[in-house]
């Protein structure tokens, strides 16, 4: 999908502002308006703060003389792209969505590795200084584990690029079916990657490389056959630079791959210890501790997963769109960890499994009336904190839930121990 693709398509006036300076507008933008109104006080500021919601501003036109009209900014992957639209105050032009559907499909095609359909280096480079700003405000510690295959230029050497590709697509294919959806996979380069592991301590993220590496260990890739891998895993620490913290990070797997891969390396270093050591709740923010684990790697994943989701949600509120956005992923997430959580319950013959059903079918109908008020632009702050600090977690993970626990006693200690070598 080119510019003048994205541009052509619809019939409202766009003007396309690299960083640079320079600009490009449509065909509709150029028999509305001068070009020099992009100069104007009005479309400056808005201009300057993409992806605030729509703008009423006045603008001098071709053939009408002065205008009102709404604005508004959003940022693509070759600059910021103005929108002006003649649609009244809710900014409901006919094209709009399907605008920023483009918009976002041209964004996720810059931000991905072309053949393994990892996010790649470069979005990564975008992401960071916001997620570790998010992780420091809210005290939810964030990892980094990185990892590649052992002996992959064995690969190439006796199968060819063409199988080595595969395998890596493999590889990104294990690996996005053994971790969260709220973590980040990247390819770094090579057949090296790292995952960003929110929410998650180096104790934590140790224990997820660990069931990477066995996964990976235990898959065959096609004619290839068996391989392994070899992981290095660091916590970022307050104050800590990119560039320094990464650099803990290859340390980590360089250690693991000089001590004799297939391994798990952990810099046992991060905030989680000492945020660990305060309340485990706040109003603003969760806070997942290690011990609560209940010992089953499903089941713990997916409550770091809420967790990390609940503090989306909290950092969102207020911001329609990314409000809508956080709340739909988290409810999403919570019906699937209860099928999953039932099914796992049933499989170990939890005696008061028909109890748990229940009180998931009730947190799940709070949840539909708290989309609704969301919907419906109801809700409240406390209606939002009163659901997932006292229903879901106080309530339901730290009573209903921790009942269950004793079916896997030891469990949790036992892969905590282990996942480091």
């Amino acid at each position: 999908m080119n510019r003048d693709l994205l541009f052509n398509l619809l019939p409202m006036p766009l003007a396309l502002i690299r960083e640079s300076g320079s600009h490009d507008i449509n065909d509709a933008f150029s028999q509305r308006f001068p070009p020099q109104v992009l100069a104007s006080d009005a479309l400056a500021a808005i201009i300057a703060n993409p992806g605030l919601s729509w703008r009423p501003v006045q603008l001098d036109s071709l053939h009408a003389g002065r205008v009102s009209v709404m604005a508004q900014a959003v940022r693509s992957p070759q600059g910021i792209l103005l929108l002006i639209s003649d649609h009244g105050t809710t900014g409901t032009h006919p094209e709009i969505s399907r605008l920023q559907s483009l918009i976002g499909e041209l964004e996720k095609a810059v931000a991905t590795d072309f053949l393994t359909g990892a996010w790649n280096r470069s979005h990564f480079e975008r992401i960071i200084q916001s997620e570790m700003s998010r992780s420091t405000r809210f005290q939810q510690p964030l990892s980094a584990i990185m990892f590649d295959i052992d002996h992959f230029k064995r690969v190439n050497d006796s199968y060819g690029h063409q199988v080595g590709d595969l395998v890596l697509k493999e590889l990104v294919s294990v690996t996005l079916d053994n971790i969260r959806s709220a973590d980040m996979l990247f390819r770094w380069g090579g057949e090296e990657f790292v995952v960003l592991a929110v929410s998650t301590g180096y104790q934590s993220a140790a224990a997820v490389a660990e069931h990477l590496r066995k996964q990976v260990a235990a898959h065959r890739f096609g004619i290839v056959g068996s391989m392994t891998a070899s992981f290095g895993v660091a916590e970022h620490t307050a104050g800590e630079s990119v560039e320094h913290w990464l650099s803990r990070v290859d340390a980590a797997l360089y250690t693991a791959k000089t001590g004799g891969r297939n391994r798990v390396v952990t810099d046992r270093r991060g905030e989680s210890d000492t945020w660990q050591s305060g309340a485990g709740l706040s109003v603003l923010r969760l806070v997942w501790h290690d011990n609560y684990d209940s010992g089953n790697a499903q089941i713990d994943e997916e409550h770091r997963e809420l967790f990390a989701l609940c503090n989306n949600l909290i950092a969102a509120f207020g911001h329609d769109s990314e409000q809508k956005a956080a709340l739909d992923q988290l409810l999403a997430h919570i019906a699937r960890h209860f099928r999953h959580e039932e099914q796992i319950l049933q499989d170990h013959h939890y005696g008061r499994f028909t109890e748990h059903q229940a009180a998931h079918k009730a947190l799940l109908k709070k949840a539909a009336d708290l989309k609704k008020a969301s919907d419906n632009g109801n809700i409240r702050f406390s209606h939002l904190i009163n659901f997932l600090v006292n229903d879901v977690v106080a309530r339901h993970l730290f009573t209903a839930d921790h009942d269950y626990f004793s079916l896997f006693a030891g469990t949790a200690v036992n892969n905590r121990q282990n996942s480091t070598h």
